[in-house]
């Protein structure tokens, strides 16, 4: 098993338990633009675990982490069970919900991380995904936590399939309703886009992960990719999930692969979603907080 901290990845030799493994230094990245408070005073760490540690160098890593219309779960979702990716570790925290997530009988974290195999031209794809939001005060960490792996693990991008709520007034126009709109974090990211004739999104809001790790991928010059596509933001969208995953099919996977059946899978994907999410505010001490786009996981 593999520890990864917030910060600086380690190690634990094969032989030593996780309980005997000695604390981490976190003091923050020095070329953060994402700042934390002295000491960490009051903030959740966030780790990742692996559970089978794979050579990673070159990957894909898609945001599954809820967001506008859950779109980002949705298509991370079908990926999963599409490409029959498995599971090679989970991120953990504090500050996630008390919550195990069973499926076929298995228990599963609620946030999870899941590998394709590596294709004939090299290409691999790596999944985080999570049916839950957690608290806005943890956005950050798991966006650096995020980042700082990629880089340690040598991946080389990371993609955000995102909901876009637009303006009233243009809402339920036909030339936006199916439009994907795009931005990088950095020259390369943004070349790849234009290569791939992709609108820009050019003003606007990008909040919870999708918006951390955009900031991040700046900061240390990692190319991060958000897709959005306008979603309903009251409730699953799994047309705006179809779309997206069209756009990530011609940007990097190549499969050419119809859309059409998403429909119907993510019918039974919001299903399970609503139920996930309910089960997780009915252990929250606290009033439930409905969905917003700020708050993602």
């Amino acid at each position: 098993m593999t520890f990864i901290g917030t910060v600086r990845p380690t190690r634990l030799p094969d032989n030593q338990p996780f309980s005997e493994c000695q604390s981490i230094d976190r003091a923050p990245a020095p070329d953060s633009l994402i700042s934390a408070p002295p000491d960490y005073i009051g903030v959740q760490e966030v780790e990742i675990y692996e559970i089978h540690r794979i050579d990673l160098e070159g990957a894909t890593i898609v945001d599954g982490f809820p967001s506008v219309g859950l779109v980002s779960s949705i298509a991370t979702n079908y990926l999963i069970k599409l490409l029959d990716m498995r599971e090679i570790g989970v991120m953990d925290s504090d500050g996630f919900p008390h919550v195990t997530l069973v499926r076929e009988a298995v228990p599963l974290s609620p946030v999870r991380i899941y590998a394709g195999e590596r294709t004939s031209k090299g290409e691999l794809l790596v999944a985080f995904v999570s049916e839950f939001q957690s608290p806005p005060d943890l956005i950050r960490s798991i966006s650096k936590t995020l980042i700082d792996w990629a880089v340690e693990r040598r991946c080389k991008l990371i993609i955000s399939p995102e909901g876009l709520v637009v303006d009233p007034e243009l809402k339920g126009k036909a030339e936006l309703s199916k439009m994907v709109f795009a931005i990088g974090s950095t020259d390369h990211a943004r070349s790849l886009l234009n290569r791939n004739h992709f609108q820009t999104f050019d003003e606007g809001v990008i909040t919870g992960v999708a918006g951390m790790l955009l900031i991040e991928g700046f900061a240390k010059d990692f190319d991060v990719i958000t897709l959005l596509a306008e979603a309903h933001p009251d409730f699953p969208d799994a047309g705006a999930a179809a779309i997206v995953l069209e756009a990530m099919d011609d940007l990097i996977l190549g499969m050419n692969f119809d859309a059409k059946p998403l429909f119907e899978e993510a019918q039974r994907i919001e299903a399970r979603l609503k139920e996930a999410q309910a089960q997780a505010l009915a252990q929250k001490p606290m009033k439930p907080t409905p969905l917003k786009p700020d708050m993602y996981r």
